[in-house]
């Protein structure tokens, strides 16, 4: 009866695959990356702007620059990537335009590929790491990995991948996690349904309103970036 369980398990998504998470090949995003490349050619980015990078719930984010006129916000979200991905494409998504902030959504692909809370939180910590030593003491924002109604059975890691990242932000001044995580509950304290899109897992125009009225609101009452330092 153990198999037939299993199986019952994995098709309602109720549970984790018991396989190690696979290695995956960064270069599988070149061609996004190099699109970057050419639209940079056309449309020359701000001057030490707020980039915000990661997986597609950045890509996706609709007129992110517009979300917050006042800003010099760019966009530099591609793919399904996970933390890896951004790892290998930083100096092409975020340092070489020299930014003023880094905001950054990843860690919801890897955990569903299988990796552990852990992992995702050491990787944060490499990051942090490279991006103050090649880009100087610049603020860095963590946004919190959301729940999704689609990732339902991974709600308690993603929980606890948020409480690990937030350990290691603590660690690190001028570094934060912006919780838009909790703002997707309903009230039983599950993923709300009318906040995503039509595949349960990326978010619907109500759902990015709920991150630009919090991630605006951080941005605005943070304190200005400290200019300066090495360049990338």
């Amino acid at each position: 009866m153990i198999r037939p369980l299993l199986v019952v398990f994995f098709s309602l998504g109720l549970c984790r695959p018991l396989v190690a998470a696979l290695p995956v090949d960064p270069r599988r995003f070149d061609k996004e990356i190099a699109a970057f490349d050419r639209h940079d050619t056309t449309n020359p980015p701000p001057q030490r702007p707020i980039v915000f990078v990661g997986s597609s719930s950045i890509r996706l984010w609709p007129d992110l620059p517009g979300s917050f006129p006042n800003l010099p916000v760019l966009n530099r979200g591609f793919g399904g990537s996970q933390l890896s991905d951004v790892l290998f494409h930083l100096d092409r998504t975020v340092l070489r335009y020299r930014p003023s902030r880094v905001v950054l959504y990843a860690g919801d692909n890897d955990l569903a590929e299988g990796r552990p809370p852990e992992t995702i939180a050491a990787d944060f910590e490499t990051f942090v790491s490279t991006v103050r030593d090649k880009a100087g003491p610049i603020p860095i924002d963590f946004l919190a990995i959301k729940p999704s109604p689609k990732r339902l059975a991974l709600l308690q890691e993603q929980k606890r991948a948020n409480r690990l990242v937030s350990d290691v932000a603590r660690r690190h001044p001028d570094v934060s996690v912006i919780d838009v995580f909790s703002p997707l509950l309903d009230p039983r304290g599950e993923p709300d349904g009318k906040l995503f899109a039509a595949d349960r897992l990326h978010l619907g125009p109500a759902g990015y309103a709920q991150w630009n009225r919090v991630v605006g609101e951080h941005l605005t009452n943070a304190r200005p970036a400290k200019v300066g330092g090495p360049s990338p």
